[in-house]
């Protein structure tokens, strides 16, 4: 790849090189949300888009969320290809019924005949000391729905090519972009194209997996980059894909590690955690050589700001995870009666 292929682009900018040549490209394509257009959205991710291509297509919409997606469902019907944001990820909530009642439902009803090409942006996550309703993880409740798929991205290249292969799907797509990671930068090539299914092995390593998606990928580059200085090798996986879940790929380098760890910030019951590990065990249980281990947000409301370090993963936590796959000495061990010995 040469040097002329590529930019150097923070998170945010390379989604609005998305938005900005998807709109270019195709004129079908409608963007709409809250503050999207004079403002920029509230992370600016927008700006200028508006002034380039017009009130008509980037629109400010009212501060409804059902009606963002409601109306998208009826652009779909005059031919348009809407590209929605949802300001902040727990604002998602009261568009849920539009969103799995009638955008995952659509084409199902109608027998193939009329296609949902929405995308949904979502931008998600905590680690940006924000209030109840800002820093929210709530991919799970779509993913376990039929006719949606969910993507996220962990790097400017994977935000710039991933937002670029949903809006040219003909499937309603929800996009988790991790807030938090918006202003970090990285190198995009435009010409690099994606698709929705498939996970990407970041680093080999032969002795744990370690699956993540999302604003948790550098943290997991950062564990395996500490468990390294002890002689440790970690695979990293990067999903991209929370549905459909990429299992053919993690199973793979499961049966080279013979263990796994999953990790991500939203809680683990019912998580996309689980979900992983339940496949695994279906497809790969004769290869793990210890029980897998799941390291996310704990199973209470998100906290408030001053606390959220303690709620999200961390490399200790993750590292912690390893240490009791490969049987080496561990919290749990503290709390077993460590502490007292």
């Amino acid at each position: 790849m040469s040097a002329a292929q590529t930019e150097t682009m923070a998170m945010g900018k390379a989604i609005n090189a998305a938005l900005a040549d998807s709109l270019e490209e195709d004129p079908s394509i409608i963007l709409s949300g809250e503050d999207i257009g004079q403002l920029g959205g509230v992370f600016r991710v927008t700006d200028g888009l508006q002034d380039r291509f017009g009130k008509d297509r980037v629109l400010d919409s009212p501060l409804a969320e059902s009606a963002i997606v409601g109306t998208a469902v009826g652009m779909t019907y005059a031919g348009l290809r809407p590209v929605v944001e949802i300001q902040f990820d727990g604002f998602i909530y009261p568009a849920f019924d539009q969103i799995v009642a009638q955008v995952a439902k659509l084409q199902y009803r109608t027998g193939g005949l009329h296609r949902m090409p929405i995308t949904i942006r979502v931008p998600f996550g905590g680690h940006i000391g924000s209030v109840e309703h800002h820093s929210e993880s709530p991919e799970a409740y779509f993913a376990h729905t039929a006719g949606l798929r969910v993507v996220t991205a962990s790097s400017s290249q994977e935000a710039y090519s991933t937002l670029r292969a949903a809006i040219k799907s003909d499937d309603p797509v929800l996009f988790f972009e991790p807030k938090a990671k918006y202003w970090s930068k990285g190198e995009v090539d435009r010409t690099v194209v994606r698709d929705l299914e498939t996970a990407a092995v970041l680093q080999s390593g032969r002795d744990v997996t370690l699956a993540t998606y999302g604003p948790t990928v550098e943290l997991a580059m950062g564990a395996a980059a500490a468990a390294a200085d002890e002689g440790i090798e970690i695979e990293v996986i990067d999903l991209r894909s929370i549905s459909p879940l990429d299992v053919d790929t993690v199973a793979a380098s499961v049966r080279r590690t013979g263990r796994l760890v999953v990790a991500h910030e939203s809680q683990a019951e019912c998580g996309i955690g689980s979900e992983l590990i339940t496949s695994i065990c279906e497809t790969a249980f004769t290869s793990l050589e210890a029980a897998p281990e799941r390291v996310t947000g704990y199973d209470i409301p998100y906290p408030p700001a001053a606390w959220e370090g303690e709620f999200l993963p961390g490399v200790d936590r993750l590292l912690d995870a390893v240490d009791r796959t490969l049987g080496r000495k561990n919290s749990r061990d503290f709390m077993r009666g460590g502490a007292a010995a």
